[in-house]
């Protein structure tokens, strides 16, 4: 006998609540005895489900999950359920579930008893949930004997529930349980043992206390101390807290009391502020201790603070939740609307514990928490009926609840619903269309977050019959069919197939060979070679559619038998043989040994293969062929076809090249063997196909030298071959020609002088011996050992040109035919005849230094050249033209002298020899050029005098020098010796002559020279340097005497060699300067000037000289300019000194500031020229 209860407090907090899918059993969860039978308890999301185990523990099973129970006798068990709720028995798919529904949508949480409390091994199953979701107080089932310890997958992941101490848990007996078998009851005894292991390594001071008077005031302090068994607590995200925050309850009664123990140190209540609805910041002072009467204060670093806090009244379970040194944290993870008392507990090493006085804070209201998905408690094809429950409220009453859907349309959420009520159906609903909803809840405060989104179908309507199935391909124990949706279903219907068959003759109907979705089916292990019926079938949620038509696909026969080995019938001929065999259809035969090829198809079974090769054999095999397809191929029969002479050779041919009095004769085997090896070969010969033949070689070489024959002649030659049957017929006629001799040795050939530079050459032709000449090739030289030919021809005859005269020549021919070269005759001599010397070959102009002695080059050319052959006559002399032909013969020597020139001319000059027979030919020509006259001294002049330099021109041209300027000019001055030395040499036409003294002469004289020579110097210039100015003076001093007078001093200057030196005073009020003094003086009083009025002044020195051509001043630059102000005199008038000194030092400021200026502009010029190239350079 069963027994369960079931507690539904508030409804759960916003979660996931997924649409729960047939759980599988476990293997190990089912008993081995048949008679065992196994039914799902299903517990719905919020809700807990507590058994009772073997050994008196209590198990808690959160939902949403499935609970397997075995039943013994197959009896459903009894569950206890809470008033208000109903249990229900639904069968899915063989399985049988209890599903506890509640009578109506409204339900009061205030109207249970309190659940039991948890075993010690309960958390094994609890997973952390966030303070922020608080979860309130779950219905909970009582124990089920027999089940153990569940595995994790039938756990959903939920939040852990309210379990309270002070409930005692129900008591359950065991009645009419079939003994298990011995490997149930190991794995229950290992599974015990896993449960103590964890037990012991968890804590065992995680029991909760009583629940509240207020349920939605009051905080679940289980949800902030448990994570997997453990009671470590989770320091709140975003808090202020720099210690780590534990939620393990204090174990020790004197804390729980909060002060039993004395204490000496005074601590003063903590101060709670910034109070919201899951968050408070609290802050507390140092305690003071007291020793001998005296108070003393310490530094926060001496004590560790412990702040614990209660949900559930001052007398109730206090949990720790920091431990550090700091005075101030924030209390993270509250629940809204809830009472809390909080309290700190300070030690140190030196006084003992000292506990706070409570403090108690009540959170603020907020918007509920998320509800749970809308559940679908009724679904028709146009409507869709709707039921949920409320969330927490978080301290402010629910007003209204909003349910969005999607219309269906996958789009976004728009609003159908909005009201109090917690139930809704929604009407005019399209068949079988997808609908996805949400909810959220309401109070005063706001609105809560929506639930998650769940998706409900309404109902729909049977499919339509379909099509039937289509085969795709047939085998000999298989076919495979497909098939397509109906026509009119949508491709977001969800539908599925079972497919019917039906063999042919077998007399049981159509049975069910396929139930799925897919689209296509290959049914198997099927006979071969017959007929079977289908018929298809389409369900949806909704039923199953009519069938579809019936249609019948066959299988394919089989392949056949192999057939018996093929024999031979008759005698074997040497191109034919007959075959028979038993079986059907086609022959086989293999040709060459290699490729198989069917020489037979048919319902025969006997053959006469022919077109064979004789001598050849073949292997032979038969397979039969059926609608099933080819039969393994019989055994192999080899046949030998009879042998028959050799058929004909090719005609025999030439190997190489053909000699004059042999042949070599190659052949090759028949084409046609006749089945046997050839053995040997027969060669005739005949001169003539008339003529009778001989025979001229017999053996089984492949390859003969036929001797004796004469050149030129052309022979017929016949081959036989024969193998082990006989001789087959001659090859055709092959007509091949001995090659020709090379032709004999020719005759002394004739020469003959037409001049002394040519000879004609003739010769006589000699036997060709078999083969016409085809060229002649003439040698000749002047040597009979050095002879080349000069010569290639067909003709007899050759005119040898370009001879030398006076010269003894040799030659000789050799006749050449197709057959080879002939030997060179004798050689021929002759000596041609004495002629005008050869032209001169070499000559050239001397230059000036390979000259003996020196001649004037403006009008003289020194030519010299190398003596020509003379040609067998002496040469007595040369005639050497140039200019416009002029000619001047000259005697025997190589070298001559052409005088009375003009300067600065080109010539064209070139010679000839001169012998007893005439005048030889002119030599080639040469171009030489007389150099010009020596350049006359140009004129001197000085352009720019000054007292240290003189800067000198002469002729005309440019100032710098030119690379292509042939004149240079050689300037040259007097030294204080009399002595004129250089002081430039160069191309240039001006000069600056520096480092001289003032009003000095110095004497000149300047020399032009060329390629030509060096001219004459010029005539002595002299020229005088100028005095030099006095230098600048430093700036004048003003000293005031007076209220507008003025004394103004400057330094003096020495006189300059004699001369005296006067100074010139200017003073300027505005922009302009006017003299105010000139004389010798080195003062000047300035009076009669205006009061506050600002001055400059400046000097400069001048030099006074005598000349003859007067008296004359020559001044130098002025000096700085001196700034001063007229001021009106104090009573007490300052000195001289004082007034300088104010007067330099606003010269020095005025100064100081210019300079600064000047620099920071150049500092400006160079930072922006160092931009333009950084960006020029760089960047681009």
């Amino acid at each position: 006998e069963w027994f369960s209860d079931m507690m539904a407090d508030q409804p759960p907090p916003l979660e996931a609540t997924p649409i729960l899918n047939e759980v599988t059993l476990l293997p190990h969860m089912v008993n081995g005895d048949s008679i065992q039978q196994v039914i799902l308890v299903q517990v719905n999301p919020g809700e807990t489900f507590t058994i009772t185990t073997e050994d008196g523990h209590i198990q808690c099973i959160q939902g949403p999950a499935h609970v397997p129970m075995m039943s013994p006798n197959g009896s459903m068990p009894p569950i206890f359920v809470p008033p208000g709720y109903v249990s229900q028995v639904v069968e899915e798919n063989g399985v049988r579930k209890v599903v506890v529904l509640p009578h109506s949508a409204e339900f009061h949480p205030s109207m249970h008893p309190p659940p039991p409390p948890p075993p010690p091994h309960v958390p094994h199953y609890m997973h952390h949930h966030h303070a922020l979701l608080p979860h309130p107080p779950h219905p909970v089932y009582p124990p089920v004997p027999g089940t153990g310890e569940l595995p994790p997958q039938f756990i959903h992941q939920h939040p852990p529930p309210h379990v309270f101490q002070e409930q005692e848990p129900r008591t359950h007996g065991r009645t009419n349980f079939i003994q298990r078998d011995e490997r149930s009851l190991k794995m229950q005894e290992h599974l015990k043992k896993r449960l103590k292991d964890r037990q012991a390594s968890g804590h065992t001071n995680n029991k909760l206390n009583s629940p509240p008077s207020s349920p939605h005031k009051v905080v679940n302090s289980s949800n902030a101390t448990m994570q997997n068994g453990n009671g470590k607590g989770q320091q709140g995200a975003g808090g202020p807290l720099k210690q780590k925050q534990i939620g393990k309850t204090k174990g020790n009664p004197d804390a729980e009391m909060g002060g039993s123990r004395d204490l000496v140190s005074g601590f003063e209540t903590p101060n709670v502020s910034d109070i919201q609805a899951r968050s408070a910041v609290l802050s507390w002072n140092l305690p003071v201790s007291s020793q001998n009467g005296e108070s003393h204060s310490h530094s926060p670093a001496a004590f560790t603070f412990e702040v614990a806090i209660s949900n559930s009244g001052k007398n109730g379970k206090f949990k720790s939740v920091y431990v550090g040194e700091e005075l101030t944290i924030t209390l993270p993870d509250l629940r809204p609307a809830t009472d809390y008392h909080a309290r700190v507990s300070a030690t140190s090493s030196s006084i003992k514990e000292s506990i706070s006085e409570l403090v108690s804070f009540t959170t603020e209201s907020c918007e509920p928490d998320c509800p749970a998905a809308p559940k679908l408690i009724n679904r028709t094809k146009n409507s869709l009926s709707l039921q949920w429950k409320s969330s927490n409220d978080n301290g402010s009453k629910i007003t209204n609840f909003l349910l969005e859907w999607d219309e269906g349309k996958n789009g976004p959420f728009k609003e159908c619903y909005y009201g109090h009520l917690k139930q809704y159906k929604l009407t005019k609903l399209s068949p079988s269309t997808k609908y996805s909803l949400r909810l959220a809840a309401k109070n005063d405060i706001g609105m809560s977050g929506f639930s998650e989104t769940v998706t409900y179908y309404t109902a729909g309507i049977v499919p339509p019959a379909p099509s039937p199935p289509v085969l795709i391909e047939a085998g000999v124990t298989w076919l495979s069919v497909k098939w397509s949706p109906p026509n009119g279903v949508s491709s977001d219907d969800s539908l599925t197939y079972s497919l019917d068959m039906e063999e042919e003759g077998s007399g049981y109907g159509f049975q069910p060979q396929y139930n799925g979705d897919e689209l296509s089916c290959t049914l198997r292990n099927l006979r071969r070679s017959t007929s079977y019926k289908f018929r298809l079938f389409a369900y949806n949620s909704e039923g199953k559619s009519s069938p579809s038509e019936v249609v019948e696909h066959s299988t394919n026969p089989d392949k056949p038998g192999a057939p018996s080995k093929p024999v031979v019938k008759g005698k074997i001929h040497s191109h034919s043989v007959k075959v028979a065999w038993g079986g059907l259809p086609f022959l086989n035969a293999v040709f060459e040994r290699s490729k198989w090829d069917t020489i037979y198809s048919g319902s025969q079974r006997e053959h006469v293969c022919d077109h064979l090769k004789p001598g050849t054999s073949y292997r032979m095999r038969v397979y039969c062929v059926s609608k099933g397809g080819e039969s393994q191929a019989s055994d192999v029969t080899t046949v030998t076809t009879s042998a028959v002479p050799p058929g004909p050779c090719l005609a025999p041919c030439l190997a190489g090249r053909a000699k004059p009095k042999e042949i070599t004769l190659q052949w090759g085997p028949p084409s046609v063997d006749g089945g046997s090896d050839i053995t040997e070969y027969i060669v005739e010969m005949a001169a003539s196909e008339q003529e009778e033949r001989r025979q001229v070689y017999q053996g089984p070489a492949s390859e003969h030298v036929v001797n004796n024959l004469l050149p030129g002649r052309t022979y017929c030659f016949w081959i036989r071959a024969a193998n082990k049957v006989g001789f087959g017929p001659p090859s055709d006629k092959a007509e091949i020609s001995t090659a020709p001799g090379p032709p004999d040795q020719c005759c002394k050939p004739l020469i003959t002088c037409k001049s002394a530079t040519c000879a004609v050459v003739s010769w006589e032709s000699p036997a060709c011996n078999g083969a016409e000449i085809s060229e002649y090739r003439l040698e000749w030289g002047q040597a009979e050992g050095s002879m080349h030919i000069i010569y290639m021809g067909s003709c007899q005859s050759y005119e040898v040109k370009g001879l030398t005269p006076a010269t003894t020549y040799y030659c000789r021919v050799q006749a050449v035919n197709v057959a080879g070269v002939g030997l060179f005759g004798e050689a021929g001599v002759v000596t041609t005849p004495a002629a005008v010397p050869a032209p001169v070959a070499v000559l050239h102009l001397l230059e000036e230094d390979q000259m003996e002695t020196s001649l004037p080059l403006s009008t003289c050319l020194a030519i010299q050249w190398e003596e020509p052959c003379c040609h067998g006559a002496e040469i007595t002399g040369y005639n050497i033209e140039y200019g416009e032909k002029q000619l001047v013969t000259v005697g025997k020597n190589t070298s001559h002298v052409l005088e009375n020139l003009l300067p600065d001319t080109l010539y064209r000059i070139r010679i000839q020899a001169v012998n007893s027979l005439g005048v030889g030919p002119f030599s080639h020509s040469i171009k030489a050029k007389t150099k010009p006259l020596p350049p006359d001294p140009p004129h001197l002049e000085c352009v720019v005098f000054s007292y240290q330099s003189l800067k000198l021109k002469w002729g005309e041209g440019p100032s710098r020098a030119l690379i292509t300027n042939p004149t240079q000019f050689n300037l040259q001055m007097e030294d204080r010796f009399g002595r004129f030395v250089t002081v430039y040499n160069g191309p240039c036409h001006t000069y600056k002559v520096q480092r001289l003294s003032e009003s000095t002469t110095y004497y000149f004289k300047i020399q032009a020279y060329n390629d030509a020579g060096e001219g004459e110097f010029s005539e002595v210039y002299a020229f005088t340097t100028t005095k030099s100015p006095p230098a600048s003076l430093k700036a004048p001093k003003a000293n005031q005497l007076e209220e507008n007078t003025y004394e103004i001093t400057w330094e003096p200057l020495q006189p300059m060699k004699g001369d005296s030196i006067v100074y010139i005073l200017q003073l300027a009020a505005g922009r302009e300067f006017d003299q105010v003094y000139k004389g010798p003086e080195t003062s000047f009083r300035l009076t009669s000037l205006q009061t506050n009025c600002e001055y400059r002044i400046r000097v400069c020195a001048g030099r006074q000289s005598q000349d003859s051509a007067g008296s004359q001043e020559l001044y130098g630059p002025y000096s700085p300019s001196t700034v001063f102000s007229s001021q009106k005199q104090e009573l007490v008038p300052p000195s001289a000194d004082l007034t300088t000194e104010l007067a330099e030092t606003k010269k020095t400021l005025r100064e100081e500031r210019f300079i600064a200026i000047v620099l920071l502009c150049g500092f400006a010029v160079v930072a922006i020229l160092f931009a333009v190239v950084i960006q020029y350079f760089v960047i681009k």
